[in-house]
């Protein structure tokens, strides 16, 4: 490692280092008044005595009292090396999930159904990217936002398992779902913006057609990726309502529009999945993590190694020698 490869984190501490020459000039004053002056006729007779060795070893002590301010001054500029460098995932993704919670979520060919499956790995999803800002907005016949853009991650995995059909009215608004997204990011600064749009159904509720919403997306920068869920063929599905409030089900043929789909990510340059099981959905969160990491992932050079302890242990070896001489050898000099 060369003198190049170091940085400081707090240069100004440097300025310690004024006080070395004021204590140089001080500690000289203090000496030569401290040394007494005798006169004498003559001087015969000490010219064959020789002067101790400590005599002229008793600065040291003061040598080290120096050694040990300029360590601390060092340490508390707090040394850094720039050379370990790593590849790390550069933070500013900004990603909304548009979930539907419509009633033919609750088709059993997932386990234990479709919403709960997509809930589940959504959050796998979430536990996944750490350092983004993650959102969600829930639709049905309406839509809102459950939680805004937040890297509180606990928050709203919290909001995510308490969705559940009949928040809304129920329908498949996907135009307004998408919509609603796309408003919660597109005053996002992020280096990415993406929507994963998830549903099962038509669109077929909502004042917004979902090609319009994606148009709107597309100028912001915004991606849309999206999911179409649910099996092709027959489901086991919600057909209507007991008066108990518990829902009648029976087998139907699951119809997703996947012309529309497949037109939102086109739009936006996004990508259109097509999950007919639980594992073909966990595939696709996987799939979408990667390519997102992909186009932001970069190499950076913002993690150091820390290098005061050594300066820290070097000045606390001084102090400690220089009290060691201080109250042994030169202990009669001081």
């Amino acid at each position: 490692m060369t003198v190049q490869d170091i940085t400081f984190a707090y240069p100004h501490f440097f300025y310690g280092f004024i006080i070395i020459p004021l204590l140089i000039v001080w500690y000289i004053f203090r000496n030569n008044k401290l040394n007494p002056s005798v006169k004498i006729s003559s001087i015969v007779n000490f010219q064959t005595t020789k002067t101790p060795l400590k005599v002229y070893f008793r600065h040291s002590v003061f040598v080290l009292r120096l050694l040990v301010l300029s360590f601390l001054i060092v340490a508390m500029a707090r040394p850094q090396s720039k050379k370990s460098w790593q590849d790390i995932t550069t933070e500013g993704i900004d990603i909304v999930i548009a979930q539907d919670i419509s009633a033919s979520m609750l088709a059993r060919d997932f386990k234990p159904n479709r919403l709960d499956a997509s809930k589940e790995l959504a959050i796998n999803f979430i536990d996944s990217r750490p350092n983004d800002r993650i959102g969600l907005v829930i639709f049905s016949g309406e839509s809102f936002t459950q939680c805004p853009l937040t890297t509180d991650h606990a928050v709203l995995k919290n909001l995510f398992v308490s969705i559940k059909t009949g928040m809304v009215n129920d329908g498949t608004a996907i135009g307004l779902g998408l919509a609603t997204a796309v408003n919660r990011l597109k005053d996002s600064k992020a280096k990415s913006k993406v929507i994963i749009l998830l549903t099962d159904g038509v669109n077929n509720s909502g004042s917004i057609a979902p090609e319009l919403a994606a148009d709107v997306a597309k100028p912001f920068g915004i991606r849309v990726y999206t999911i179409g869920v649910g099996t092709k063929g027959m489901a086991y599905s919600p057909v209507g309502i007991y008066p108990n409030g518990q829902y009648a089900f029976d087998y139907i043929k699951c119809d997703i529009d996947e012309n529309i789909m497949k037109k939102i990510a086109e739009i936006t340059q996004g990508k259109y999945f097509r999950a007919t099981n639980n594992e073909n959905l966990k595939d696709i969160y996987l799939e979408i993590d990667k390519l997102e990491k992909s186009i932001i992932e970069e190499k950076q050079y913002s993690k150091k190694s820390e290098l005061f302890l050594p300066l820290a242990i070097a000045a606390a070896f001084c102090l400690l020698l220089e009290l060691a001489l201080k109250n042994t050898l030169f202990k009669s000099l001081t």
